[in-house]
């Protein structure tokens, strides 16, 4: 069980590194990969670290939102749908961040001890 909370976890990351390598930033592709493979550590920090991660991804994935739309906007092109996924997604990151604080993973991670 505890298994399916890692679903969404490293689908935001996958996602995060995707769009990393769409825009050609290595270092952040890297990262995104090397946090999934963190998540096998049991640690704290391993949890705090990728916790951290996903809020940051939220914040990109906003940030990506608003200068989307603004080029949108210039090209006089509909941008509804392009908000609505994206922001799906950044929701599905900072839901993800949130996961770490349920009682299944503090466990896991040894949280709050």
């Amino acid at each position: 069980m505890t298994a399916l909370l890692y679903i969404p976890i490293v689908f935001s990351l996958v996602a995060l590194g995707a769009h990393f390598l769409r825009y050609g930033n290595e270092l952040g592709v890297i990262a995104a990969t090397v946090l999934i493979g963190l998540l096998f550590l049991r640690r704290a920090w391993v949890a705090r670290l990728v916790q951290f991660a996903l809020v940051l991804g939220t914040i990109e994935w906003l940030w990506t939102i608003y200068t989307l739309v603004q080029i949108r906007a210039m090209q006089s092109a509909p941008a509804t749908r392009m908000v609505l996924i994206l922001g799906a997604v950044a929701l599905a990151a900072l839901a993800s961040a949130l996961l770490f604080q349920t009682k299944r993973l503090k466990r896991v991670y040894r949280l709050g001890e």
